[in-house]
């Protein structure tokens, strides 16, 4: 019986390597010399493109140059649809994976020219640029004394009345005084309050009513108004609306007196004669009413209207 060597092996071993992971997949790899293709993680990974458009891909890097990659030719050796590759050749055309351009030949044929990319255009790596050193940068001008900052101008004046009216006035006041009733934020101090008073007189002078005074003041306001008082300052000032124009004046006539004499209805500012009957007086020119002519005839010896009329006349008022 012979010796039994504990040290040698109980079985040959495998030339595949053992699985290192317990699960997933265990890649059993063998380097190739020939027949091969390399194809970029960017393309076997791909996110979007699906797996029809990534083989199609594979297979079109494995063609030699001039192959026919026509749909036709596709759908011929592969048992997808037209339709299918189709889809699969414009998504890696979207891609950047395919390069399809349309050429008219001389004698009127259309062709395609199809360039296949194994990695897109826009993931190539670009070529190292040579930096020249930077040259020394020369030496900066002293930098000039800053001008001194120049002092904010001062507000524009607050409008003041062409009149003074001490109502107008006490009004004002008392609508500064009350505009926290209507928003807290427009709480004035008292001196505030007598400083502003002559811009809101000024509003009331030219026609603006309290209300509107108080709406264009308190309307829109900031969150947070850090100085009320400069607020309205400058919204009595910006905001300050024209003085009305003039009112026309309208100049009535006199109006109708009846002759005291010869009952002639005539224009006068005070009852009294006509001017036929007081040619001296202060009444009108003799000019009669229509109605009051068609009353009196024509005298054919004076060539005047003076025939009384009947007691029954009424007076024009």
């Amino acid at each position: 019986m012979d010796v039994q060597h504990l040290s040698a092996p109980s079985r040959a071993t495998s030339q595949v390597p053992r699985p290192v992971a317990r699960s997933g997949v265990v890649h059993a790899n063998t380097r190739l010399t020939k027949r091969y293709t390399v194809v970029d993680n960017h393309l076997a990974q791909h996110r979007e493109l699906t797996l029809i458009a990534i083989g199609l891909a594979v297979h079109i890097q494995s063609l030699p140059a001039g192959a026919r990659i026509g749909i036709k030719c596709l759908t011929a050796r592969f048992p997808e649809s037209e339709a299918r590759i189709a889809s699969a050749l414009r998504e890696l055309e979207a891609a950047g994976y395919l390069e399809r351009t349309r050429e008219r030949l001389p004698s009127g044929r259309i062709v395609t020219h199809t360039v296949s990319y194994n990695q897109p255009p826009t993931l190539r790596r670009a070529e190292p640029v040579r930096v020249r050193p930077p040259r020394p940068k020369p030496k900066p001008d002293p930098e000039p004394t800053p001008a001194p900052a120049t002092a904010k101008p001062p507000p524009p004046p607050l409008p003041q009345p062409l009149s003074p009216d001490p109502d107008r006035h006490r009004v004002a006041a008392d609508l500064l005084a009350g505009l926290r009733c209507h928003d807290p934020r427009l709480l004035l101090a008292e001196h505030d309050v007598r400083r502003l008073a002559p811009g809101v007189a000024t509003w009331l002078e030219r026609g603006a009513a309290p209300d509107s005074v108080r709406h264009a003041l308190t309307a829109n306001l900031p969150e947070a108004p850090r100085h009320p008082a400069a607020l309205l300052a400058h919204r009595l000032t910006a905001l300050l609306p024209p003085p009305l124009p003039p009112t026309p004046t309208v100049v009535r006539p006199h109006p109708f007196q009846n002759c005291e004499r010869c009952e002639r209805a005539f224009r006068a500012p005070e009852p009294g004669c006509c001017r036929d009957c007081d040619p001296v007086g202060t009444g009108d020119s003799g000019r009669e009413v229509p109605a009051v002519q068609a009353q009196f005839p024509l005298d054919p010896a004076s060539g005047k209207r003076c025939q009384p009329l009947k007691k029954t006349h009424r007076r024009v008022r």
